[in-house]
């Protein structure tokens, strides 16, 4: 045998011996504290806000509440729920926890028509899960995975992802893979000494995820950020112009004037349009008085556009012709949620402004309500071919448009841009054609009652969330057995077992110099 041969054998039976070694170890010091692979563990606390979002809209637009019991408890401010006394085990073999809490939840809302109760909750670092027995219609159904968790060592502000359970649970196939609130399980009050230090997980580092702000329905969270794209001019709203015109260009338009037609395309936020059709709602949108609506629950045209504006003042102000219904939470013909904006209305002066609106809701309305504060990202006002165009006009909700939404969302939340485009002399030509022959027709109905169709994307029921519904998030990195807790598993094996890894390290980098 060759010595280029004898010597990948010599170093395999060293690394063998090596890891033989620290198994051996590992066996004997196991073998020596039996009770040690199971170690009891009581007093832990986890503290979970599902989704914020969805504690959003149930105490907000559905009117209803959240009743912890048995100890569970709710922060300030419809904040996140404790459960408390937390018992099980932590297995030193693994290095993963199982605990089970106490405490229940009772969420319901009479306006919206539903009732269920969360108990039993439990959080497997091994399963990388959350689970809890839902109780609903008066049947119960046992440990019911809610959310797949980002185990992290600390077991702090660990990620969590909604499953398709949750989302059947919670009423929204939206919610399934989008992002909860963070999960936190720590030990409250003192333990009886054992031979094992704190449970570990994992020695992955930490994901700390912040929780969503927004009011999905998330939120998320978060402060919300649109996730709707502004849309193409084969959807009735405008294109892009440039910031700046040749003179031959503007030459034609007065420095003031009348606006003599105009579209306005807005989708008030994508995450309200997806809860509406494919949410909790199970619901339809429509668009009536010439209104449209772009396919696959997209943004809305309004038109007819009509007001006047001043170029060197800065200054324009446009109403639009166009309503747009939104009704859901259907119970033997009557609707919980039953919403109309028209007579939409938008001001500039300075590159800032406001858009308003008649809102109608449940049969009452208010007019000129002022839904959103309008910035744009240039303050002059600039007329090309006749027309002036504004696009991505960023919208934020004011206390009242919050208010008009049931406190869907909290004030100062971003909802999708605004596109405006107003022609300022007869025949000028708006981008897009009459901005509607493309949508989907004035009186067309997005949604019906689907409930359950998957046709759109973007945030999660509730607005809350930011952002897609979708996560990268991955779960049970304690499962991968790694992080070997040195005082759990005894100082010696882990020592000898930590002299065969360097083995290991040595033999490949050894390997890789020759």
């Amino acid at each position: 045998m060759s010595a280029t041969t004898r010597r990948p054998l010599t170093l395999a039976a060293a690394v063998a011996t090596a890891v033989a070694l620290g198994a051996t170890a590992l066996a004997t010091t196991v073998a020596s504290t039996a009770s040690a692979a199971e170690v009891p563990l009581s007093g832990y606390e986890l503290t979970w806000g599902i989704k914020q979002s969805y504690r959003t809209y149930v105490t907000g637009m559905a009117a209803g509440t959240f009743t912890p019991a048995d100890g569970a408890t709710q922060a300030a401010n419809n904040g996140a729920f404790t459960f408390t006394e937390g018992t099980g085990t932590y297995d030193s073999t693994a290095h993963t926890v199982a605990l089970g809490f106490k405490g229940g939840l009772k969420i319901a809302s009479a306006l919206h028509r539903f009732e269920l109760t969360l108990s039993d909750v439990k959080f497997d670092s091994k399963a990388a899960k959350i689970t809890a027995d839902v109780t609903q219609s008066g049947a119960t159904q046992d440990d019911v995975p809610l959310a797949d968790v980002t185990v992290t060592q600390a077991m702090t502000d660990m990620a969590t992802k909604l499953t398709p359970e949750a989302a059947t649970v919670f009423g929204s196939s939206s919610y399934s893979g989008a992002a909860g609130d963070p999960l936190t399980v720590v030990k409250k009050t003192p333990e009886s000494p054992s031979p094992s230090a704190s449970p570990s997980t994992s020695t992955s580092p930490s994901v700390s995820p912040s929780p969503s702000t927004s009011a999905s329905p998330s939120a998320s969270a978060s402060a919300s950020a649109s996730t709707s794209a502004s849309p193409s001019p084969s959807q009735g709203a405008s294109e892009s112009a440039s910031p700046s015109a040749s003179p031959s260009d503007t030459a034609t338009a007065p420095v003031s004037g009348d606006i003599t037609d105009g579209t306005l395309g807005w989708g008030v936020k994508q995450s309200f349009r997806t809860y509406v059709v494919d949410g909790v709602a199970k619901g339809a949108i429509t668009t009536s008085a010439g209104a449209t609506q772009a396919a696959g629950n997209g943004v809305f045209t309004f038109v007819d556009g009509s007001g006047t504006y001043d170029t060197d003042a800065e200054t324009l102000s446009a109403a639009f012709a166009g309503a747009v219904n939104f009704k859901g939470h259907e119970d033997n013909g009557s609707y919980g949620l039953d919403l109309t904006l028209s007579d939409l209305k938008a001001t500039i002066d300075n590159g800032a402004g406001e858009l308003t609106a008649d809102v109608e809701s449940l049969g009452e309305t208010s007019a000129d309500v002022v839904l959103a504060d309008l910035t744009t990202d240039a303050a002059d006002l600039v007329a090309e071919n006749d027309v002036i165009t504004l696009s991505d006009v960023t919208a934020t909700i004011t206390a009242a448009g919050a208010k008009a939404f049931g406190d869907f969302y909290p004030t100062g939340t971003q909802l999708d841009p605004v596109d405006l485009s107003v022609a300022l002399s007869e025949g000028a030509e708006l981008p897009g054609g009459d901005g509607g022959s493309a949508s989907t027709g004035g009186s067309g109905t997005s949604g019906g009652t689907t409930g359950g169709s998957s046709g759109t994307t973007g945030s999660t029921t509730g607005g809350g969330t930011t952002g897609s519904t979708t996560g990268g998030l991955t779960g049970g990195l304690a499962a991968t057995g790694a992080g070997v807790p040195v005082g759990a598993l005894g100082t010696a094996a882990a020592v000898t077992v930590a002299a065969g890894a360097a083995v290991v390290l040595a033999v490949r980098r050894r390997r890789t110099d020759a």
